[in-house]
């Protein structure tokens, strides 16, 4: 059974609580205790740290939300209505379940609850954005040439853990790879598959706060994705160094929401210029970095915290299918198919509770972001880049 049919098969229905799972393994420090799964209740979002009428509400160069309403629906070209594209894409992600779980709730979207962690993150849990979020791994794995890590990991490695797991599907994939090894993937959010490896456990934790791992336990340690959820990533860090076996690897993978163009065919007014200009301001006022890959945060700070061997490797992700290439061209098509399933998922929270946009002009801003994905005239793409490195073999 292919990956993709294990996770549909295994996935929880909306309303089900996640199964409870024991696992002879427990990389915890002894008298340590882990987080409930249970969600708490529902609360009303918390303000931001900086306001959305403060003086500089709108990120340097990029359109306001009145602009966009300025502006109007895109007109839709009668030759693309039918277009391949279109209703190829479109008719693939209709199946998508819009459930709403028991979390906070934002405009009928939900988000993780306030009993797991103190702060806020920007993307919401429910089906709706997991349904894009597999087509978006999807996209991201063909990206890296089908590989689950770039670490030179030998094939007996005991223990592994993987922070901000998700809904497990690169867990899921990399325990199938590993039999042998532990693994144990961690997150907010209770949404993980019913199914899964029996070498793999997942437990609700934060991992913005002390680790309660034992010291020197991990073979891997593998981040990713976290842009825009962490407030000091040397905090981050130290944890996982303290946490790796000498000898061990550390892996950080993450993206950046800006999108760069390579032949001048992003106009500074589109609204896919606008996003990530959007979105690395409200990371900027939420004290969580969106631009992780641009920010040359992760060398640094894994050499200070005294991580050896550093390796680095970035990648272009196209935003639509415009590559001739046909490998960038798939991995394009499967990115438009994600964002454009759920784009007011992704920027509800830091557009509207961070930045101050209305629900309209989300509503039509992102219209024109599908539009202009859609027609692909612009050549853009976001960038992602990995470092892995090695804790020193000698370390104490």
């Amino acid at each position: 059974m292919s990956t993709l049919a294990k996770r549909k098969a295994g996935s929880p229905a909306p309303d089900s609580a996640p199964p409870v799972r024991s696992t002879p393994f427990s990389p915890q420090s002894p008298g340590s205790e882990g987080k409930s799964p249970t969600p708490g209740p529902a609360s009303p979002a918390k303000s931001p740290s900086v306001g959305p009428g403060s003086p500089s509400a709108e990120a340097s160069g990029a359109f306001s939300g009145a602009h966009w309403i300025q502006q109007g629906l895109p007109q839709v070209d009668s030759d693309e209505t039918d277009s391949a594209l279109g209703s190829d894409i479109e008719s693939s992600t209709v199946s998508i379940s819009s459930s709403i779980l028991n979390y906070r709730t934002i405009n009928g979207r939900t988000y993780h609850s306030d009993s797991v962690t103190d702060g806020e993150y920007w993307a919401p849990n429910d089906q709706k954005m997991l349904g894009a979020l597999e087509i978006y791994y999807h996209s991201i794995f063909l990206m890296m040439d089908e590989q689950l890590f770039q670490a030179p990991l030998k094939d007996d490695i005991k223990h592994a853990i993987d922070i901000g797991t998700g809904e497990g599907f690169w867990a899921i994939d990399f325990a199938d790879k590993f039999p042998n090894c532990e693994l144990v993937g961690t997150d907010i959010s209770p949404i993980q598959p019913e199914w899964c490896p029996p070498n793999l456990h997942f437990e609700i934790d934060d991992a913005t706060k002390e680790w309660t791992f034992k010291e020197n336990i991990f073979d891997y340690i593998h981040i990713s994705f976290l842009n825009g959820a962490i407030e000091d990533w040397g905090n981050l860090y130290k944890q996982a160094y303290r946490c790796c076996k000498p000898g061990g690897w550390v892996e950080h993978l993450d993206c950046s929401p800006i999108v760069s163009c390579d032949d001048e065919t992003l106009p500074p007014d589109s609204a896919l210029a606008t996003y990530g200009k959007i979105m690395a301001e409200a990371g900027r006022r939420i004290g969580r970095s969106l631009t992780i890959a641009h920010d040359g945060t992760q060398e640094p700070g894994l050499k200070e915290v005294g991580f050896v061997n550093l390796h680095t490797k970035e990648w272009k992700q196209p935003m639509s299918p415009w590559p001739k290439d046909p490998k960038q061209k798939e991995v394009g098509l499967y990115n438009y198919a994600a964002v454009t399933s759920d784009l007011e998922g992704v920027i509800q929270f830091l557009f509207q509770q961070v930045m101050g946009w209305s629900t309209e002009e989300i509503a039509i801003f992102a219209a024109h972001m599908r539009q202009e994905m859609k027609e692909q005239k612009i050549h853009g793409y976001w960038t992602w880049k990995v470092v892995y490195g090695q804790k020193p073999k000698d370390a104490e």
